[in-house]
């Protein structure tokens, strides 16, 4: 049964279980011609691989695959990072921002090839929805938006799954393991499944970045990362790119089993989810910027970034934040942050980041004299901070 008129859609396409089912499914209800939008934002070669041919043989017309790595992480991820957001005190908002880079390609995709709606694979009740679909009506608020998970009979995984085997569209999920991933340079998330279960211990097969803290090696290995800006640029004395930063550290971190969490958020909708996460790289990033801010800001600084930690990613995880607020909000922090240039040594072990040094070159914004600061780390114990600056004892 036709649902409206519809000539061309855009469908923002994973490969996974969902959309994949949705390229059918908008054929049949709408009879509308589905071109496929893919935003690589580091999920990896093997999630990408063959994601052209799987769209087209789903009836797609055109598939469109575009390297967004390089913007995701200088435009969202660090700007995110540098303002101390971390969504609940857990959440790292790896897909928050994952989400409106990619719609914004997404209207440019839909406004090159003529189409007069964009599709997306979110369910009804979570925050996905809210963030695509403010994103795409503050670019575009001509196209309409299409959320199969609001209109169709599938309620749950299992029925996506039957769905496509009765149209013959391969997919890597199955009932064993029938997690939701999301994954990118900045985390990759798991939800579904045996998580469903508040009481349910997460299986080691389905982490797929770290190791087990138990599994990690038992000798620290040490990093210094230089940062401009508040931006890293070098790793271990050498410049590299920002996505050659974070493959990097999501190996090392990963190899020593750090970044896991699981938490329960509060989603906008006024649900509670379940998610566990794997996040290297980000954690990482974000322990050495907190770190180093402490030498360089003054108390009343600290206790503003200890307010913006909590509001900044209420407005980047439901993307209803004041936009004039955040717009004024976000100089300020570059300002901040700019006089920052020096690098940070940490170690990783057993799924701990810690600090093990800061340079004599870290430059105090809120004094005329940088200070020079030594930390030492103990084992398994608060780091223990000298400085020769006065003014800063």
């Amino acid at each position: 049964m036709k649902k409206g008129k519809v000539n061309k859609v855009v469908l923002a396409y994973s490969g996974g279980l969902d959309t994949s089912c949705i390229v059918p499914w908008l054929k049949e209800n709408y009879g509308c011609e589905v071109i496929t939008f893919t935003a690589d934002l580091g999920q990896g070669a093997d999630e990408l691989a063959g994601l052209e041919q799987k769209a087209l043989a789903s009836g797609a017309s055109k598939a469109y695959i575009m390297d967004l790595r390089e913007e995701f992480l200088m435009e969202y991820a660090f700007r995110t990072m540098r303002a101390g957001a971390i969504y609940e005190r857990l959440y790292l908002l790896g897909t928050s921002f994952a989400r409106p880079v990619t719609a914004k390609h997404l209207v440019k995709v839909a406004e090159q090839e003529g189409a007069d709606a964009v599709a997306h694979g979110c369910t009804g009740k979570g925050n996905d929805q809210v963030r695509f679909e403010l994103s795409v009506k503050a670019l575009n608020p001509h196209l309409k938006v299409i959320a199969p998970w609001r209109e169709w009979e599938i309620r749950s995984r299992e029925d996506a799954l039957a769905y496509a085997r009765a149209h013959n569209v391969p997919v890597a999920v199955t009932e064993k393991s029938i997690y939701s991933r999301d994954r990118n340079l900045w985390h990759i998330s798991h939800e579904g499944g045996v998580l469903e279960d508040p009481w349910a211990e997460p299986e080691e097969s389905m982490f797929m970045l770290t190791v087990a803290p138990e599994a990690a090696p038992d000798t620290p290995q040490y990093l210094t990362l230089k940062f401009e800006r508040g931006y890293p640029v070098a790793l271990d004395g050498e410049a590299l790119g920002p996505v050659q930063i974070l493959e990097r550290l999501n190996d090392i971190g990963g190899a020593h089993g750090v970044g896991r969490v699981d938490l329960v958020e509060n989603r906008l909708v006024g649900m509670k989810s379940r998610g566990v996460y794997e996040r290297p790289a980000a954690q990482s990033c974000t322990r050495r910027t907190r770190g180093w801010s402490r030498f360089a800001w003054t108390a009343r600084r600290c206790t503003t970034r200890n307010w913006s930690r909590i509001a900044t990613p209420n407005w980047c995880t439901t993307a209803s934040g004041s936009r004039p607020c955040a717009r004024r909000w976000t100089p300020s922090w570059t300002r901040r942050r700019s006089a920052l240039r020096a690098p940070c040594g940490s170690n990783c072990t057993k799924a701990r980041v810690r600090w093990s040094g800061a340079s004599r070159r870290l430059a105090c914004t809120a004094r005329t004299s940088p200070p020079s600061a030594r930390m030492t780390c103990t084992t398994k114990a608060t780091p223990r901070v000298s400085s020769t600056c006065s003014a800063c004892r």
